[in-house]
């Protein structure tokens, strides 16, 4: 049996690049996030929790998922590494259920351990 390499930290945020241009936003969780992996949101986030584990990661994009009536567009900067910290900013356009036509913009940032990301944190005005 070999042992998978550990990636280095510009190999994950390369392939965060490569997914984030396909829209493969699932496929960056299952693929390069650890399984404990924490989420942060930003307090008083609407109808969004901290949250950890992959599983509760899931259940939270779905959630996110359910309240948009309508996707109109959105994007993501290149993924820059910072030591064990990796940033971007992202953006949508989107019509929220019961909330209207919003432009929402963030920015993002991820810690790598051992070449999988263990935590995100997102900041943006609420």
């Amino acid at each position: 049996m070999i042992a998978e390499k550990t990636m280095t930290n510009q190999e994950v945020a390369n392939r965060m690049n490569e997914l984030f241009k396909e829209n493969n936003w699932m496929q960056v969780q299952d693929e390069l996030y650890a399984d404990d992996v924490m989420s942060i949101e930003p307090e008083g986030a609407p109808g969004l929790r901290t949250v950890q584990g992959k599983q509760a990661l899931k259940e939270k994009a779905k959630q996110f998922q359910d309240m948009i009536e309508e996707m109109h567009g959105g994007w993501c900067s290149e993924v820059l590494v910072g030591g064990d910290y990796l940033t971007c900013a992202m953006g949508m356009d989107v019509t929220m259920k019961g909330m209207g036509r919003v432009k929402m913009e963030e920015v993002c940032v991820y810690k790598v351990k051992d070449g999988k990301v263990v935590s995100e944190q997102f900041f943006f005005g609420c």
